[in-house]
């Protein structure tokens, strides 16, 4: 927790460096040229340059993890994607996560899969998709993935614990 917040704060400084930036440039300083759309200029060199992040992937991911899991599934969804790592399963988990929780449950189900091939044994994935498969009315599908979580992680893992909750209500609900 600690550490996101840290992050979090990290975030918060470098977006008010970069919004303060104008407001200091306009203090009536009129020697840094103007550089086209997406680039910026470059003391040290002289020159234009492409605008990047100074913020790292790590810390993106797990600013749209805390925003998805804050309810915020729009702007999670835009974080997560800034974050994009075509090797990390927890991104593809958490734009799974997101889109799931926005209704978009096929979105949601490629983003699941894509996690899974990256990394089979990615039980928090398995439990979102079995969560997934309740949603869609498929409890034999959500009890595979329950069994797939218990192979790997065994049946006191949190991620067993929720997902075997979930069914049951699902089950207790729906008769």
């Amino acid at each position: 927790m600690h550490k996101l917040l840290t992050r979090g704060a990290t975030l918060a400084a470098v977006g008010l460096f970069m919004s303060s930036a104008p407001v200091l440039a306009a203090g009536g300083e009129t020697s840094t040229p103007t550089c086209p759309k997406g680039q910026v200029f470059n003391n040290a060199k002289q020159r234009c340059e492409p605008k990047t992040s100074a913020v790292d992937p790590e810390t993106l991911f797990e600013t749209g993890r805390a925003l998805a899991y804050a309810g915020r599934y729009g702007e999670a969804i835009d974080m997560l994607n800034r974050a994009y790592d075509a090797r990390n399963p927890g991104v593809f988990n958490m734009l799974g996560y997101a889109y799931r929780k926005q209704g978009k449950l096929l979105v949601a189900l490629g983003y699941y899969e894509e996690a899974l091939r990256l990394d089979p044994d990615h039980v928090l994935t398995r439990a979102y998709l079995g969560e997934a498969h309740l949603q869609m009315g498929d409890v034999a599908a959500a009890r595979e993935q329950l069994g797939e979580i218990e192979k790997r992680a065994g049946r006191s893992s949190a991620e067993h614990d929720e997902l075997a909750g979930h069914i049951a209500a699902f089950e207790a609900s729906n008769g």
